[in-house]
């Protein structure tokens, strides 16, 4: 499916209706489209007076309102601008939770979810929290949860916004932890993501999110474990589809038994289709551990491609990869366009992982250094750098190394030598350590301007300079929003451009990516 950049978001608008005397509507709303049915016990018929305007969204996708007296509530499935009815679960002196009873005017932006296990109703799955907003309105919503913590947070405004990199909203999910769980008072077992705000495993039978030919095995894998030897020592499956090849990873408490392996074996053979076979891996302690069930000639192997920059990405099915192959094809060339890495520059791909944007990287750069917190990772990026420049040559020089990535100093960046631009890519921590260090030797070189054995002593390199340009890709506006603000008020930066990155679509993660430029004689 062809991929669309989004225009701009806009703010979510404020409701229009008076607060305290809010227009009489026909009856509470109870299609699927509009919302939950009143629960059990509530009022028929609840006052106008206790109707409450929802405002905003919250980034866990819960509508926001306020009380006549300035109180907030959070509210579970409202949407903003809608009128509703609430039920307090809990209360603090200044703000509640609630539980969404009724709608009495319905969002123009609220739309039928399309999974059935979707909603606030007991067993329904936690893995969605926002199929019942429009597609386009969860983007707009991200974006502004973007804009307001790099404003709230960090006191940072971008000079520009970035068109939201949008894809398919359905059928997007490659990547998938799946929880395994025999029922013995029911006699069956259940493959899926957990229920809304509970330990206990959704009784799913389709997830519209998944690649389509994963949905499909749910039904089939709760008959091939209900009918396993090892039915109740089998807690998970990770599951990773590459382009042409579909990897299921079982964990496992104890060792299987020779039907049992048989089992996986007939499953693999019934389901695998031509354009995608199954492969299973098994996994009888921590990550370290996972092989191959049986080594197969036949088989293709695991891997995705960045068509864009003629590279082919081999990985393990546990190994650190997008969910989304297609938001990340797109992904890859923007921070590489807005980068736009020179023939005569040198880069750092800073969190490189297996080279996700090292190896494009590498295509246009001069050199490239990728470091990365992961030895297996560090392994995995040198073989398939090696590969790719076998295959199609070009590719710059590049070096790899594995380091603690939360605990850098100046002089540890002196030390990697001087890089025109970086690539940041960070897990949901951010990348404190890297900003700060940086920082650091900028704040130390402000302080010491005049002093020339000074400035050797605290940077640690006399002819280190930062890099003109960074572009850093986010998965946690917060943490983003920390390091911008390091980075604009104390490093020497402007902060360019920023957009959000839709790579979760009917969820609340926001991933973004930002453009910081050196400020002239910064």
């Amino acid at each position: 499916m062809a991929l669309a950049l989004a225009p701009a978001a806009q703010p979510n608008p404020a409701c229009a209706h008076d607060r305290s005397e809010p227009e009489p509507a026909p009856a509470a709303s109870t299609s699927p489209a509009a919302g939950p049915a009143p629960v059990a016990g509530a009022p028929s018929a609840l006052p106008v007076s206790t109707w409450l305007c929802v405002d905003a969204m919250d980034l866990d996708a819960q509508g926001v309102a306020r009380r006549p007296d300035g109180k907030v509530v959070f509210i579970d499935g409202a949407l903003p601008t809608e009128w509703v009815s609430a039920h307090t679960r809990r209360s603090k002196n200044q703000w509640e939770q609630a539980d969404l009873l009724a709608i009495h005017r319905e969002s123009a932006l609220r739309v039928r979810p399309r999974c059935p296990h979707f909603g606030l109703h007991a067993g329904a799955c936690g893995g969605c929290k926002m199929q019942h907003l429009e597609p386009g309105a969860q983007v707009a919503m991200k974006q502004r949860v973007l804009e307001d913590n790099l404003w709230h947070l960090a006191k940072v405004r971008p000079e520009s916004i970035l068109p939201p990199i949008v894809g398919p909203a359905w059928g997007y999910r490659y990547r998938a932890r799946l929880s395994v769980r025999y029922v013995a008072k029911k006699a069956q077992v259940l493959v899926g993501f957990h229920e809304r705000k509970s330990r206990y495993v959704a009784d799913m039978r389709v997830c519209p999110v998944l690649a389509p030919q994963v949905s499909a095995l749910l039904l089939p894998l709760r008959e091939l474990f209900g009918a396993m030897d090892a039915r109740e020592t089998c807690p998970q499956i990770e599951l990773a589809v590459g382009d042409a090849l579909t990897a299921l990873v079982l964990r496992h408490l104890q060792p299987l038994s020779a039907a049992d392996c048989a089992r996986l074996r007939a499953f693999a053979l019934s389901h695998s289709t031509p354009e995608s076979p199954i492969q299973w891996w098994l996994q009888p302690k921590g990550p370290d551990s996972v092989h191959l069930l049986d080594e197969s000639a036949d088989l293709p192997r695991l891997d995705y491609a960045l068509s864009e920059f003629g590279l082919r990405m081999p990985f393990r099915p546990t190994d650190f990869t997008q969910v989304n192959p297609h938001i990340n094809r797109v992904l890859v060339g923007r921070a590489v366009r807005l980068l736009a890495p020179q023939a005569h520059e040198r880069v750092i791909d800073w969190f490189c992982g297996l080279g996700n944007f090292t190896l494009p990287l590498a295509t246009q750069a001069r050199e490239v250094l990728g470091i990365e917190g992961s030895a297996a990772l560090v392994a995995r990026a040198q073989s398939n750098w090696a590969e790719n420049q076998s295959l199609r040559g070009g590719l710059a020089p590049t070096r790899f190394e594995a380091r603690n990535l939360f605990e850098l100093t100046p002089q540890q960046l002196c030390a990697d030598g001087v890089a025109d631009k970086w690539l940041v890519d960070p897990p949901r921590e951010g990348a404190f350590a890297l900003v700060k260090a940086l920082a650091d030797w900028q704040q130390a070189q402000a302080s010491v301007a005049n002093d020339a054995a000074a400035h050797v002593t605290v940077a640690g390199a006399l002819d280190w300079r930062p890099p003109q340009r960074i572009v850093y890709v986010s998965c946690n506006p917060a943490t983003l929003a920390r390091d911008a603000g390091l980075l604009v008020h104390q490093a020497g930066y402007r902060c360019t451009a920023v957009g959000v990155v839709n790579m979760f679509a009917h969820t609340a993660h926001v991933e973004s990516m930002a453009v910081f430029e050196r400020v002239a004689g910064g």
